[in-house]
């Protein structure tokens, strides 16, 4: 198995996760990763169980439990803050794991990132592809830094609008879903003990999550706004506009919010690749094969899952292609689910008028059925 030579593009969770996967099974791989300085983006994530079972297949889930906040589970509150309803969410990633638990994405990119290089892969910062060139059962690869080799499998975990996915003709493109969103990360009041959801307000939505003993994650779905505003900046002032109207704990939030504080706006864009998401000895995993809404919490989870089933398939028998078609087996119809009712929902958040509109039935059905092994 350690003949097996696997080059892995990009070094998010997807990429990192899939990369430390392999190396600890004794395969050789190399990251290239494009940008120089290998961190993540600043704003909070929250992971489900699911998610935190396939850390714990890589070996980092006790690091990262202990630099987050677990909870068990979500409240739905009107906009002025009164309780619609609270939901105990299942437990994805088995009955000794929590349900749901928030962090920095940032501390979980560093954990990834230690964690690549302690495995002894080799990982190449400012380095991306040039060109991919298929060979008889392989791949010979150009890299930006003018050198070149040969590799058996060349994967593409370089997000939503991944580059990998062109190069090797694949024409579908991210879409917009029709809403944008605020994120920031805020002080964490004093009663905030789980994520919590607010409807019914001057947006389409508003919420937060703990991710620290002393930090939340908070943000608002609005309409996709001006793409002047897209990118991270000091916003505070303006996102304290745009959240006007929420009360309860979100309104705590807000009314703490500094106008310095760092922002970020996102339009939410989505994508999901018929299957196979591989062409010859080149597959693309994660958001460069399928994104959606973040309104279920599964993005990361199923970028997650993508590395652990691969790396799992490719050392399972040293049949790099018979892999490729039992990773695409196991993760097509979980992650179409997935991708579906995450739209059906923010069909339903644009829309919440339609009839038969039932958005916490929805998140508990994916929930449930995300109980079943990836």
């Amino acid at each position: 198995m350690s003949a097996l030579r696997v080059l892995v593009v990009g070094g998010g969770i997807t990429g990192s996760m899939l990369t430390i996967g392999l190396a600890r099974r004794g395969v050789d791989v190399e990251l290239a990763e494009i940008s120089q300085v290998w961190t993540g983006i600043g704003h909070g994530i929250t992971m489900q169980g699911n998610a935190l079972l396939a850390l714990r297949k890589v070996g980092v889930l006790d690091e990262v439990l202990a630099q987050g906040v677990p909870f068990e589970n979500v409240r739905m509150r009107n906009a002025d803050g009164s309780l619609i309803v609270e939901l105990t969410t299942p437990r994805t990633g088995g009955p000794d794991l929590p349900a749901t638990f928030g962090s920095l994405r940032s501390s979980l990119q560093a954990i990834l990132c230690r964690a690549a290089y302690a495995s002894g892969a080799r990982v190449r910062l400012g380095t991306t592809v040039d060109s991919l060139t298929a060979q008889a059962q392989g791949v010979h690869v150009t890299l930006s830094d003018g050198t070149s080799s040969r590799y058996d499998l060349v994967v593409g975990a370089d997000g939503i609008y991944s580059s990998i996915r062109r190069m090797i003709g694949i024409g579908t493109v991210a879409a917009p879903v029709g809403m944008g969103i605020w994120r920031v990360v805020a002080k964490r009041p004093p009663e905030m003990d789980c994520a919590e959801l607010y409807y019914g307000g001057p947006r389409f939505k508003a919420g937060y999550s703990p991710i620290s003993d002393e930090l939340c994650y908070a943000f608002v779905l609005d309409h996709n706004l001006d793409r002047s505003l897209i990118g991270e900046r000091r916003a505070g002032a303006q996102l304290r506009e745009h959240a006007a109207g929420y009360g309860g704990t979100w309104g705590t939030i807000r009314d703490g919010l500094a106008d310095d504080v760092i922002v970020n706006y996102q339009w939410i864009e989505s994508i999901l690749l018929p299957d196979p998401w591989f062409r010859g000895r080149v597959i693309v995993i994660g958001d460069a094969a399928h994104a959606c809404p973040p309104l279920i919490a599964q993005g990361a989870a199923q970028c997650a899952e993508d590395a652990v089933v691969l790396a799992e398939e490719l050392t399972a028998d040293g049949d790099v292609d018979a892999a490729l078609h039992r990773f695409m087996r196991r993760r097509m119809a979980r992650v179409r689910m997935v991708v579906e009712n995450s739209m059906t929902l923010a069909e339903w958040e644009m829309r919440p008028d339609t009839p038969g509109a039932d958005p916490a039935g929805i998140m508990s059905q994916t929930l449930s059925a995300l109980q079943e092994p990836a």
